[in-house]
């Protein structure tokens, strides 16, 4: 082995016991509250998929006012007639999303509820090559099937099928709700066991990816899918059978501006 190889080898093995202990320090449930607030604060309420999903999705923004947003939904509309779920959200908006775009994303939940089920849609993509995405886009190309309304808002929040990596959306909130619902600790909360937590791939938001960047866990300067499994490949060498165990604490320190 060079000496440069001893060199890089020192420097993750002391990066690795800085993250594993503040994936320590921030592995309890007062880490996630409205002082500190998070969409799992909401999902892990409801610790179901079908919200946690809601949850996932309209996680883009400032926390608090993402948490203020998922605290006004009525999450029993997911099993309310159609009629009713439109004019209940006749009001209702976040960001991109107008109150058409809120309405029919219930009712696109709606119909799957009703004729399917969330996990096993997704385990017909994931379970041919173990991919996470292959398994995103069977739930995703499943919506389309089931509602064929399209706004700008939302495609966005429902997102489309990725066939390739490079350049393309990371996909950071289905890979929070993924996260949410396969690891199990005192912030997830683990209710899919038919997924093994080493094939996720880490939810890259920009907090995650500058504080990635700067730590040298990542080269890559694109902010996309192939950054996000770029860096995942990297915790692999810190955790193998969990890599995605560093997402949360990764991105607080992000957050809150320790690095």
């Amino acid at each position: 082995m060079s000496r440069l190889s001893c060199k890089v080898n020192l420097k993750d093995k002391k990066l690795k016991e800085r993250l594993d202990l503040e994936v320590k320090l921030r592995n309890h449930r007062d880490e996630v509250s409205y002082e500190k607030p998070d969409p799992i604060l909401v999902a892990r309420r409801e610790k179901e998929p079908y919200s946690s999903l809601v949850c996932a999705l309209f996680g883009y923004g400032r926390a608090d006012l993402i948490v203020r947003f998922l605290d006004t939904l009525d999450f029993l509309l997911l099993d309310a007639d159609e009629v009713e779920i439109i004019k209940t959200f006749s009001s209702h908006y976040y960001r991109f999303q107008n109150s058409r775009d809120v309405g029919e994303f219930f009712v696109t939940l709606s119909r799957l509820k009703k004729k399917s089920d969330l996990e096993s849609i997704f385990l017909d993509g994931y379970e041919k090559e173990q991919n996470v995405i292959h398994g995103i886009n069977s739930i995703i190309t499943k919506f389309r099937m089931l509602n064929s309304y399209s706004s700008r808002g939302y495609d966005f929040l429902v997102s489309k099928p990725v066939y390739r990596t490079k350049g393309a959306s990371a996909l950071k909130r289905w890979m929070m709700f993924l996260r949410w619902m396969v690891r199990d600790d005192e912030t997830d909360f683990g209710l899919w066991k038919g997924v093994d937590k080493k094939d996720l791939i880490i939810p890259l938001d920009t907090h995650t990816f500058n504080v990635s960047q700067k730590l040298g866990l990542l080269n890559r300067k694109t902010y996309d899918l192939q950054a996000a499994i770029e860096l995942t490949n990297k915790l692999r060498e810190f955790d193998p059978n969990d890599p995605v165990k560093y997402d949360f604490a990764l991105y607080r320190l992000g957050q809150e501006k320790i690095v």
